[in-house]
């Protein structure tokens, strides 16, 4: 076994999970990285897999990688710097034990990652919620089991994956309900419920333990549901939604769509960032600012307080006739 393979070997079976904590999502997007890697080399430099090494990591080959994710495989420039991470993570790990590849690692960590441009957050509007939660069948219980799970992430703004986490003993329904999650980065995090999600979940509950296992959100036999699955319901619900409020249909939603909802929901009603920082699981403000950007209303209040004494308020609104507006000055 050469010196590549044992530092893969040690990074996956040893530091990713002992001394990084990794979760278990970001190991497995590692791991893929490195699977189309070395794939990827062993076609472009007809050599075995099991003969590569550090030396064929370069920075030119590592580069051509990234070029052919982009270009041939479609991948758009922030999955390209999510590869690139995982390549330099396991380098990063194997330079001290490997000085003699040095020279070749060293390249590689210095690889700049592509610059990307931030999309505009989306998110729905109040009627839009709405008519998605009058979307599912109550009358079915997988239309009762949805209801209160887009009730629950449209309020809390949970992530898909801590969604899919949730089981019995993580809602709190007596004096001060909440629901407890483990969220990005081991980070725990208790989030508060409203009347309304109380409401759901007490309607969902009782026949939800009437089923197999302790998933909160769960399939026909009691399986928790999976990202795709939830995704899928989703879909469905969206396209009922857009027959009473078509506003929805021109709009990209996912799950993740819900949380800037909720988000977007405490920044209307005076929240501050900081509070919704925590709210959301976030690290620190910086992700959580983007809300900023996208809320017109806070943008429009800021002209507002800028105006002259003089000056009324509101959006400017020409004269009826420019002769009338001559006339005027």
């Amino acid at each position: 076994m050469n010196a590549l393979a044992t530092s893969l070997q040690t990074y996956f079976t040893t530091f990713a999970h002992a001394q990084r904590d990794l979760s278990a999502n970001t190991i497995a997007s590692y791991r893929d990285t490195w699977r189309m890697l070395l794939k990827y080399l062993t076609a472009t430099l007809e050599t075995p897999t099991d003969g590569l090494d550090f030396d064929a990591v370069t920075a030119a080959n590592v580069t051509g990688f990234l070029d052919h994710l982009e270009h041939e495989r479609g991948n758009n420039a922030k999955t390209r710097n999510t590869r690139l991470t995982a390549i330099r993570s396991v380098l990063g790990r194997a330079l001290p034990d490997h000085p003699e590849h040095a020279g070749t690692i060293t390249q590689v960590l210095a690889i700049p990652p592509r610059r990307t441009v931030r999309p505009a957050i989306e998110f729905l509007t109040p009627a839009e919620v709405d008519a998605l939660l009058a979307a599912p069948d109550r009358h079915a219980w997988t239309g009762r089991r949805d209801h209160a799970l887009l009730v629950m992430a449209v309020q809390t703004g949970l992530r898909i994956s801590e969604i899919c986490s949730l089981t019995y003993d993580d809602i709190h329904l007596g004096t001060g309900p909440n629901i407890a999650c483990t969220g990005k980065g081991r980070r725990q995090r208790i989030t508060p419920l409203t009347k309304t999600t109380v409401t759901a979940m007490n309607v969902y509950l009782p026949e939800r333990r009437t089923r197999p296992g302790v998933a909160l959100f769960c399939g026909p036999h009691g399986q928790p549901l999976s990202r795709d699955a939830i995704e899928h319901r989703l879909t469905k619900h969206l396209s009922t939604a857009a027959i009473t409020c078509p506003g929805i249909a021109g709009k990209h939603v996912t799950m993740h769509t819900l949380r800037h909802t909720a988000a977007m929901n405490l920044l209307t009603a005076g929240v501050d960032v900081s509070v919704i920082a925590l709210w959301l699981g976030h690290s620190d403000t910086h992700s959580t600012d983007a809300y900023l950007h996208a809320d017109m209303a806070i943008k429009q209040a800021a002209i507002d307080r800028t105006r002259p004494p003089g000056v009324s308020p509101g959006t400017y609104q020409p004269e009826p006739t420019i002769l009338a507006w001559l006339t005027s000055l």
